[in-house]
């Protein structure tokens, strides 16, 4: 089997690329090439029982698409994107990279003809649903995205419906809740704050909180989401039927219910390390978010992920940090 990764530099990528590595198969099938494609050189993964390939170009651009899928790829994972914060900033960055990408992806496949039909796993979001919300967001809740990012995202998702009903590729899209604990270093994405208050104090460093602490938001951890990307690349056709797209799993909790988690997980002395400095664009931004799902739908489907934060704050500790953070 081979797979190609698109965005496959970026964390989840990284995660999904050492996942596979481990396991040397994906739902039964043996991995016998992967390439990793991305802006940036991508990082193979030490003794994997596969070839890997790194591929570096702008997947927007004419061409470099058509380069990617002309060894036919059994499975694509399409992770790329530009992130909230920074699409809303650049609109035409935005746009370029999170449809103009998307697009020339999906014509590149649709173009191989001779019934190549691979399965195309597509990461949207939960930003694809915008304000006024019910109490929780059920699978029949309507797109009335409020950024640039949301709208850019809920295009894909129909561009990969449509294109999955014409046989072009064989679509799953899965709506991510917002990933957290994110490691490394914040990035340009409006939910990074999200993060930050939770890595940043636990890597003994001050975290900026730029909203209100009853500012509710969904979550689920860097674990569940390569888990998705797993189980979504398994699920069968006739599971889908004609709607491709799903909503995640997740956790629904306030930025107080977070530090309050911290504060049983990991004690006083490292929530203090946050400090509170509102700041007006993201608290706008995030004002137009949804805030709690009910997705019985990717439930019943099989997807899961954690049932509580201090649950999604000691995988962060395990998975990052080794089992230790600074008190």
């Amino acid at each position: 089997m081979h797979i190609l990764i698109i965005g496959g530099a970026g964390m989840v990528g990284r995660k999904l690329l050492a996942r596979l590595a481990r396991d040397g198969v994906l739902h039964g099938r043996g991995i016998t090439h992967v390439t990793v494609h991305d802006v940036v050189a991508g990082e193979p993964p030490a003794g994997a029982p596969f070839q890997t390939s790194v591929v570096v170009s702008d997947l927007s651009l004419p061409g470099e698409a058509t380069k990617l899928v002309g060894a036919r790829p059994d499975v694509i994972f399409h992770l790329a994107a530009i992130v909230s914060g920074e699409a809303e900033a650049d609109f035409e960055k935005g746009y370029r990279i999170n449809f103009d990408g998307t697009r020339e992806l999906f014509e590149a496949i649709r173009r191989v003809g001779g019934g190549y039909c691979p399965r195309l796993v597509f990461t949207s979001s939960i930003a694809v649903y915008g304000a006024p919300f019910p109490e929780a967001i059920g699978d029949e809740f309507f797109h009335t995205p409020l950024t640039s990012y949301g709208t850019q995202k809920a295009i894909g998702e129909l561009l990969l419906s449509d294109y999955s009903r014409r046989g072009f590729f064989d679509g799953v899209g899965i709506r991510l809740p917002t990933i957290c604990v994110r490691p490394g270093k914040p990035n340009k994405a409006a939910s990074g704050f999200f993060s930050n208050i939770i890595r940043e104090p636990l890597a003994g460093k001050e975290a900026i909180l730029p909203v209100d602490e009853e500012v509710r938001h969904w979550h689920a951890s860097p674990r569940s989401a390569v888990n998705f990307l797993v189980h979504a690349a398994g699920l069968k056709a006739e599971q889908l039927g004609t709607r491709r797209n799903l909503s995640m799993p997740g956790l629904s909790v306030t930025v107080g219910e977070q530090i309050e988690a911290l504060r049983r997980v990991a004690g006083a002395a490292v929530v203090q390390r946050i400090r509170r400095e509102p700041d007006p664009t993201i608290i706008r931004i995030v004002a137009g978010w949804p805030r709690n799902f009910d997705p019985r739908r990717a439930l019943s489907l099989g997807f899961k992920a954690e049932s509580s934060f201090e649950e999604i704050i000691r995988v962060h500790i395990a998975d990052e940090l080794g089992g230790k953070f600074v008190a």
